[in-house]
């Protein structure tokens, strides 16, 4: 059984000016990304280049260069940009309010000291009106505070989404951290090929976009959002009739726009038990893809995973 959470371990974000500091993340963490992926070898959807969570921030485990292992991890406890070797050689990039360009130099520099030069491609991916890293001299914000805020809430997310992953089989993604959308997500496959996506994503070759969309999924996370921190939940192919499912909690609407369902992050930490408003969206999202779309939900699905011990039937 899960236990019930209080929504006080939930931060509250409505109180942040939260967007000054999560877009200047959004942009550090291009620059990071982009370093994994020029340096790590292409795996389906794109999954070799994402961050994952840490007890420090989040990180983009082992990468190599030139066969040494080396790790980047936003280190938001001490605002810092931590590069570690395997071998005890590091360096350090200061988060602090300061331009795109700025940190791209750093780092990039940083990387250099320590005989991991890179080239990357230097123009931000899904971010319309985009400007290229060494170009982007605008003062950026960045208040610790509010970025500490932000990772806690995604460790509390992380958390909800480990115990939705526990009930599904199927092939089904880890959780981690997208660089493009700045979303962490965890992502469902029905085992079923997809029709070609349209592309169309500010910057991104639409071949990426199609390898990434080619088999059929139903997709949640959590993200800054437009407006306000949300969490969201989309199908591809979306099946007819998917935005008319009647889902849970009551303050989810579909965002006829996006084509997604979204529930404010909000609406989460306010709730009576945190926990199961977010299981219950996530779940019920889950079911209106499936169902429209007819997935082999006994073979794909079982009870949710115990802690220590094998779920009965599994």
């Amino acid at each position: 059984m899960m236990s019930r959470t209080s929504n006080n371990l939930w931060p509250d974000l409505a109180a942040l000016d939260l967007r000054p500091t999560t877009d200047t993340l959004h942009l550090w963490s291009q620059v990071v990304g982009k370093v994994r992926l020029m340096l790590t070898p292409w795996i389906n959807h794109s999954w070799q280049a994402t961050f994952y969570l840490s007890c420090r921030g989040f990180t983009t485990g082992p990468i190599y260069g030139d066969g040494r292992a080396f790790e980047m991890e936003f280190d938001l406890l001490s605002d810092l940009l931590r590069i570690d070797t395997a071998g005890g050689e590091a360096r350090r990039v200061k988060l602090e309010a300061q331009s795109v360009a700025a940190f791209y130099e750093a780092t990039m520099a940083a990387l250099a000291e320590l005989g991991l030069a890179v080239e990357i491609r230097r123009m931000p991916c899904e971010i319309p009106d985009a400007v290229a890293f060494n170009e982007d001299h605008a003062q950026r914000a960045y208040d610790p505070d509010t970025a500490r805020a932000y990772w806690h809430a995604m460790l509390q997310v992380q958390r909800v989404f480990l115990l939705f992953r526990s009930r599904f089989v199927g092939k089904c993604s880890p959780i981690h951290l997208f660089w493009g959308s700045f979303d962490l997500a965890v992502t469902r496959f029905s085992g079923r090929d997809a029709p070609p996506h349209p592309g169309g994503m500010p910057h991104v070759p639409n071949a990426v976009a199609r390898e990434a969309y080619s088999r059929e999924v139903s997709s949640a996370g959590f993200w800054p959002g437009i407006d306000h921190p949300a969490f969201y939940s989309y199908a591809y192919p979306a099946p007819n009739g998917f935005g008319l499912t009647k889902i849970e909690p009551e303050a989810a609407m579909f965002d006829t726009q996006l084509g997604e369902f979204l529930l404010p992050y909000d609406a989460v930490r306010s709730s009576t038990d945190p926990d199961a408003a977010l299981l219950a969206f996530l779940q019920s999202t889950y079911e209106a893809a499936a169902n429209l779309a007819h997935w082999e939900r006994s073979r794909l699905e079982r009870a949710q995973g115990q802690f220590g011990r094998l779920p009965e039937g599994a």
